[in-house]
């Protein structure tokens, strides 16, 4: 690799770290890192550039945080920074990452649709990302019927229990990201996905990309008095409990792209969940709870805010960040959609993939 390079990373939860760099002959040169950050003493940026020049080009986020921990000044304070996000920081600009600002985002919304369209539009959305035929899109859900979305990788049999959701009208789909089963009923759920270029999170651990991808709601939260944080690898966690969980999926062809959908609980019926959801003891004792009703503390007593309101504010804090243009689902889209969840996310084949 040889030329110049620049990389930006917020820090999940700090603020803005920019890198200028050069490469030559496989290792780093000239390196100069900037941002909002705070940083005492002010010598400890100068040790910062010193402990990155030369390094190998080849270096991971980790390495170098390594090397930048070792150089620090004794006494070293970082706010809003982390020697892992320069780190990370200098990876993207290395992969030529984009930034949110980069893109013309466009937003879905859509009058309720079943679950097995939604988790066809997901794909289908995705895929017209990663063909660059369709700008970054942030959609949000309305569902059409009470559900439990399970994960790709679930047992159907381990994770549900057929009667209750029978009894209860809930309908069970697999969606085609990992993660675990997620119990829906429409006025209580708040839902939404982004579908964005993969050079949004080049440079980022698979584990990082959740934080980041995640951050802009924590903004739009704390807006509305909700302090909340990302709990890893993919939950919204406040002290009161847990409020939303994420899951990601990656599509490799074209450009590539990623899916990463997120569900907030803004109430719960948190008896019928536990009926119909097989939440076994290992999974909440490592939770640190004894009882799923427990494990979510629901947005509606978090902001006492209708849900509607809700949903506003975060596309009106997402708007103010980045910008956010409004936008549809094109016929075409639709029809491809809706062949998709009726081949495949409707069928008994897919939802019982893994039985």
């Amino acid at each position: 690799m040889h030329g110049a390079y620049h990389g930006e990373y917020k820090v999940p939860g700090g603020k803005l770290v920019v890198v200028d760099l050069d490469a030559e002959d496989g290792v780093l040169r000239n390196v100069r890192v900037a941002g909002d950050f705070f940083l005492e003493p002010d010598e400890a940026i100068l040790s910062i550039d010193r402990a990155l020049e030369g390094a190998p080009v080849d270096t991971g986020a980790a390495g170098l945080a390594a090397r930048i921990d070792a150089a620090l000044p004794p006494g070293t304070q970082m706010f809003g920074l982390t020697s892992e996000g320069i780190g990370v920081a200098v990876r993207r600009a290395l992969a030529h990452a984009t930034d949110w600002t980069d893109y013309d985002w466009q937003l879905v919304r859509m009058p309720p649709q079943s679950p097995a369209l939604h988790m066809a539009l997901d794909e289908v959305l995705t895929a017209e990302v990663a063909a660059g035929r369709r700008p970054p899109t942030l959609r949000v859900w309305e569902w059409g019927a009470p559900a439990v979305v399970i994960g790709s990788f679930q047992s159907l049999r381990n994770e549900v229990d057929p009667e209750a959701a029978e009894r209860h009208g809930i309908q069970v789909v697999r969606r085609i990201s990992g993660g675990g089963a997620m119990f829906i009923e429409p006025g209580n759920t708040i839902t939404y996905s982004l579908s964005v270029p993969e050079a949004l999170v080049q440079g980022l651990s698979f584990t990082d990309s959740y934080a980041y991808l995640d951050d802009w709601v924590l903004g739009a939260l704390g807006d509305m008095g909700v302090r909340a944080w990302h709990q890893p690898l993919n939950d919204i966690a406040t002290e009161a409990g847990k409020i939303a969980g994420a899951a990601q999926k990656r599509m490799v062809a074209g450009g590539g792209a990623v899916l990463h959908h997120v569900t907030m609980a803004y109430d719960i019926d948190a008896d019928k969940m536990t009926e119909v959801l097989r939440i076994g003891r290992e999974k909440l004792s490592d939770k640190g709870t004894k009882s799923a009703k427990k494990r979510v503390d629901p947005l509606r007593r978090q902001t006492g805010l209708p849900r509607e309101a809700v949903i506003e504010r975060m596309i009106a804090s997402f708007r103010g960040r980045y910008g956010l243009a409004e936008g549809h689902v094109t016929e075409d889209e639709l029809a491809r959609a809706k062949e998709l969840a009726e081949s495949k996310f409707g069928t008994p084949e897919w939802t019982a993939r893994v039985p």
